[in-house]
């Protein structure tokens, strides 16, 4: 089906670039992992018990990814704009109903990402019992480095974010409440996961607000940096 079947043309495909390869990687879906620290969760006033708790999720368009080295507007609606540093998984391969064990074959690579909150937005839907999606899918929510290609399940490694030069996020991967093959096996219980989805896999503690003028740098041990630069609004 080529382009002159349409009202107008399509919208570009959102991609990603891929260390060490001249190709993209196509992002399909955007799917997030709500309170997956400890010290997040609590410092939400939302504590986890994995023992009788699973994961939750929450999305992101595809259209929301914003490249690494980026300056965006301060977004509208909203006068409290908050970071998340966060680990993102790279899918490369369908699979439904997958295991653990199973799960680390769908694995591509993984990037360095933002999670882009308007936290005001997001308290006032938790109080109102509605959904989130004022507060976390919107343009330029979605901050993502290069991926980096590894068939290596992450275990460990360091997980920082500084503002203005300053750290306001440090931990680890291996304080993830649900571990990488937990979340790719539970959440392809819900859908059938393909090629180019990614998957935000929480935040640490330590998230704040962020104003015009803020530069933000990131880091997540053995997968890279992403930095971004927030403007005035528009």
């Amino acid at each position: 089906m080529n382009d002159d079947c349409y009202l107008w043309n399509p919208s570009p495909t959102p991609s990603l670039p891929v260390i060490g390869s001249d190709r993209r990687m196509p992002i399909r879906r955007i799917f997030c992992v709500g309170r997956n620290y400890l010290g997040h969760a609590a410092e939400m006033g939302a504590p986890v018990d994995k023992r009788t708790m699973r994961p939750f999720y929450f999305f992101k368009d595809a259209g929301s990814i914003v490249a690494s080295g980026s300056r965006i507007p301060y977004p509208p609606g909203t006068a409290n704009l908050h970071y998340e540093m966060e680990l993102v998984l790279a899918i490369g391969r369908p699979g439904f109903r997958v295991s653990e064990t199973e799960a680390s074959a769908m694995l591509y690579g993984y990037a360095a990402g933002l999670d882009l909150t308007r936290r005001d937005l997001q308290l006032q839907a938790r109080e109102a019992g509605k959904p989130w999606d004022l507060a976390k899918n919107f343009e330029n929510a979605a901050v993502c480095s290069e991926i980096v290609p590894s068939e290596t399940v992450m275990t460990k490694g360091a997980i920082t974010l500084e503002v203005n030069g300053t750290t306001r996020q440090q931990s680890d991967i291996s304080m993830l409440i649900w571990s990488i093959p937990e979340l790719i096996s539970d959440l392809s219980s819900f859908y059938h996961l393909q090629a180019g989805d990614l998957i935000y896999t929480g935040t640490p503690e330590g998230v704040g607000a962020l104003v015009p003028g803020d530069r933000l740098r990131g880091y997540v041990e053995g997968v890279g940096d992403v930095a971004l630069e927030i403007g005035e609004p528009e």
